[in-house]
């Protein structure tokens, strides 16, 4: 009797560390599709005080563009799980938003193997952008120049932990970095870069596209129904975007927000 019950408190002690390295570990997995945010370099060029200055102003509303302003819908939102910004709620405020999906260089060979995968990945990519332009006016750019939200077909950078690891790959991968035009006063705004690793294929793709062009458009959170683009993780069968979706995107442009607007007094 006292080794069986020394053997259950070695097997309950050995088992108490394991539940929540499972824990902690199926946390992170979902964690990981999580948007993240570029350093802000461009602020840089900015005194203390004009920084002080531009967290300090009061964020505002841009008007809807109109095709959000028709949508009604009484389906319900997810918009609690959506995250501001020190600058505000991430919404673009001049339309249409200029998407650049990346394609051969023009010198390149198109009818090779890896071109042909590139052509035939971009028309995917460029039927999901069609998808969201129903709801926020998009526009494909010709170049990453003239673009202000880039989907490129390669591997999100890799990231490591507060120990030093590097973390396990991501599918897919959308980061802003914020901007400060040269205007007088100068404009802040932001552009999105997007990477799909180029593993996704099929509706896999299609979806990890669909997902991450969310965030960029606005949707800095995840929705708790597998039934929504915005989802936190992937499914077996990938769902169009839903009335939520759009009700949770609509909610994120009626608020207020420093993206946009003339930084005063910085001149």
């Amino acid at each position: 009797r006292n080794c069986s019950n020394n053997f259950s408190n070695w097997y309950y002690h050995k088992r108490i560390p394991a539940i929540i390295l499972a824990i902690c570990t199926y946390v992170v997995v979902i964690l990981l599709p999580f948007p993240q945010a570029a350093s802000n370099l461009a602020l840089e060029r900015l005194g203390d005080q004009s920084r002080g200055m531009l967290y300090g102003e009061s964020a505002k509303t841009h008007p809807l563009p109109p095709t959000l302003a028709r949508w009604e819908d009484s389906r319900g939102d997810y918009f609690d799980a959506v995250t501001p910004l020190d600058v505000g709620y991430l919404v673009w405020s001049r339309f249409p938003i200029q998407v650049y999906v990346q394609q051969p260089k023009p010198d390149d060979d198109l009818s090779s193997f890896e071109n042909q995968t590139l052509m035939a990945w971009a028309m995917v990519v460029k039927e999901v952008v069609d998808d969201w332009s129903a709801y926020l006016p998009l526009e494909l750019a010709a170049t990453p120049e003239m673009a202000d939200l880039m989907i490129w077909r390669r591997r999100p950078p890799l990231q490591r932990s507060e120990t030093g690891e590097i973390l396990r790959a991501r599918s897919a991968e959308t980061r802003y970095e914020l901007i400060l035009s040269r205007d007088k006063p100068p404009i802040l705004s932001h552009k999105c870069n997007i990477f799909i690793n180029p593993t996704q294929k099929g509706k896999y793709l299609e979806a990890a596209a669909r997902h991450e062009l969310g965030h960029a458009l606005g949707i800095w959170g995840h929705s708790p129904w597998p039934e929504d683009t915005m989802y936190f993780a992937q499914v077996a069968s990938p769902p169009p975007i839903s009335p939520r979706d759009v009700n949770t995107l609509k909610r994120v442009y009626e608020q207020p927000t420093r993206l946009g607007w003339p930084l005063e007094g910085e001149g």
